[in-house]
């Protein structure tokens, strides 16, 4: 943690709001804060989003925000969840991931949130391209994961695509990078 982040903590400044069930990291720095409609609140942290889930909070780390889009007053996220390993000759960091259903947030007071969870969402991308196959296509993705060193290879298929083909294609897509 720096010293800047230290002494806001100390004086009470860190910007998260009264009541917040959450637990930051060491050096997790907030960066915005909204209140939602319903009571509760979201927090953009450098480490993820802190959205409500049931009595308490939960953090979805940059990486597995797939999409989050502003309108109307209504930030709306998608998070994804990895789903496994393509396969073990794809060595570590090659996931496979799904989406889980939208999320919406209706927000009292926005303030910098969108702009916030756009900048974080964008800045973990490090490169993505789609591949169109047979039955439907693959987005390849690779994201720098907060709190670790490097990127992961993300692989979300479209739906239609037979696993097989594209677990073929994402061990050729590791190999043209340089991994095992």
């Amino acid at each position: 943690m720096t010293l800047r982040a230290t002494l806001r903590r100390l004086l009470g400044g860190d910007g998260l709001p009264e009541g917040f069930a959450g637990r930051l990291e060491a050096d997790e720095q907030v960066a915005a804060t909204a209140r939602t409609a319903d009571g509760g609140h979201l927090v953009v942290t450098s480490w993820g989003l802190w959205l409500p889930d049931g009595a308490g909070v939960r953090r979805v780390g940059w990486h597995l925000v797939s999409r989050a889009v502003w309108r109307n007053g209504t930030l709306t996220v998608v998070e994804a969840e990895e789903a496994g390993q393509l396969a073990d000759e794809l060595g570590p960091g090659a996931v496979l991931l799904a989406d889980r259903a939208a999320r919406r947030f209706r927000l009292v007071d926005a303030g910098r949130v969108p702009e916030a969870v756009h900048a974080r969402v964008e800045g973990s991308i490090r490169s993505r391209h789609h591949r169109d196959l047979p039955g439907g296509g693959a987005w390849f993705v690779q994201r720098k994961v907060p709190g670790r060193d490097g990127t992961v290879l993300q692989v979300r298929p479209d739906a239609g695509t037979d696993p097989a083909l594209v677990a073929q294609v994402a061990a050729d897509v590791v190999r043209s990078l340089g991994r095992p």
